[in-house]
């Protein structure tokens, strides 16, 4: 039988259907999302009873899953022992916790102080974690360190993700941790939004975002108020940004400290950018121990960012040194390539500026422009301290900076 032109016309809407069921048929359809509740694996929210194993339990099951898995922790306060979520049997399918409650530790500090850490995530995948808070409960241990020192433990850092890839936190809340808030250690691709620390003025040790070893680290739109560094960046740190955050009290912005041991890893490619210090015993610090050192520190940013009373806004300092008496005076770490652009406000000291480096590995390429620092005093004028230190004034540098020439194409 021969179809005449007549025929393709009426045969060509069902072609067309056709068409479009295989087309549909071969879509994939999308990916179910399990959820887990660890109401479901006998956690109880009333503060007391212990709900370690539940939260483990959950997390195995959302480990095998080979589809995207939610454990949901509902309002309430759990409390937890230390907790080891180990990603290395895992299908690295996401994994999403929401957590609408309260996680505590016991309130005896003892005992999650036996762990370097409260919660660890090792060697993981493909975990996010939103909303919730972290209560470590660590104020007693603080009081314990504060009075009698070394008669107390070191205690527990709060969340360790270690030997990790494509980590996301988003609004979680971490307060009152024995040790550090958040620790990123030996990992990669990591995005930190709308966190928020909080620990007392005087509680020792508690930085509230730690870097090391890792890469692509993305910090934005936080609150952090600690007692040491706001954020510390420590050896073998590469490609980080940290953008919108507000600190204070705490010890400001910290690369280091660096070059304890000879061989340790360098820090580069770092952007501190939209920050503003109230308060803070420093602003943005480079510290390095007073060591032999094939470290280095370079390709910094630190820019748009505000001081209120702050103590140092800005400061290098290479002759770092908790060791007692310390075994030499100055850094090999090589710091260059730094620049410090629209950096404003009040210094809580004379010296505003402190470029403190080293003579047997000066820092070079420092660069500032559009900084304009005042002492805290009524129309007090700040000062700048340089030593081993030499690079560009771009615009206006107040307080002068010495060891910095001025920018002939700007004369």
């Amino acid at each position: 039988m021969i179809c005449r032109p007549s025929c393709l016309l009426l045969l060509l809407p069902l072609a067309l259907i056709f068409l479009d069921f295989i087309l549909i048929s071969s879509l994939a359809k999308p990916t179910p999302v399990t959820s887990l509740n660890v109401l479901t694996y006998g956690a109880k929210p009333d503060g007391s009873k212990d709900s370690t194993k539940a939260f483990l339990a959950a997390w195995e099951v959302a480990c095998a899953s080979p589809n995207p898995t939610t454990i949901i922790v509902p309002k309430g306060r759990f409390m937890v022992r230390n907790l080891v979520f180990q990603g290395t049997k895992c299908t690295n399918a996401p994994i999403f916790f929401r957590i609408a409650g309260l996680i505590i530790a016991p309130e005896d500090y003892n005992v999650i102080a036996s762990s370097p850490q409260w919660i660890l995530f090792k060697r993981v995948t493909n975990v996010s974690i939103y909303g919730g808070v972290l209560d470590a409960q660590g104020s007693s241990l603080w009081k314990c360190k504060n009075n009698a020192g070394n008669k107390c433990p070191i205690g527990a850092k709060t969340l360790l993700f270690s030997d990790s890839n494509n980590i996301s936190i988003y609004g979680l809340t971490s307060i009152n941790s024995q040790k550090f808030h958040i620790v990123i250690d030996q990992s990669n691709n990591v995005k930190i939004d709308g966190v928020k620390v909080s620990a007392d003025a005087n509680s020792p040790n508690t930085d509230g975002i730690h870097i090391g070893n890792s890469h692509s680290v993305n910090i934005t739109n936080s609150r952090i108020g600690t007692g040491d560094d706001c954020i510390s960046i420590g050896p073998g740190s590469t490609y980080v940004s940290i953008q919108g955050i507000q600190c204070g009290p705490g010890h400001g912005i910290s690369i280091g400290s660096l070059g304890r041991s000879e061989d340790e890893q360098g820090v580069e490619n770092v952007m501190v950018s939209n920050v503003d210090f109230t308060s803070t015993d420093n602003g943005v610090r480079i510290k390095t121990w007073g060591k032999d050192s094939k470290s280095f520190v370079r390709n910094i940013v630190f820019q748009h960012i505000n001081m209120k009373m702050v103590k140092n806004p800005i400061i290098i300092d290479q002759h770092y040194c908790l060791d007692k008496p310390c075994p030499k005076t100055e850094s090999g770490v090589e710091i260059s390539n730094v620049r410090y652009e629209d950096i404003q406000g009040t210094s809580n000291t004379e010296v505003a500026v402190m470029l403190n480096c080293s003579k047997e590995k000066p820092c070079t390429d420092i660069v500032m422009g559009n900084v304009n620092l005042v002492f805290q005093m009524v129309n007090g004028s700040a000062q700048a301290s340089c030593n081993n230190a030499n690079g560009l004034a771009n615009d206006v540098v107040v307080p002068f900076t010495p060891c910095l020439k001025r920018d002939m194409l700007l004369t």
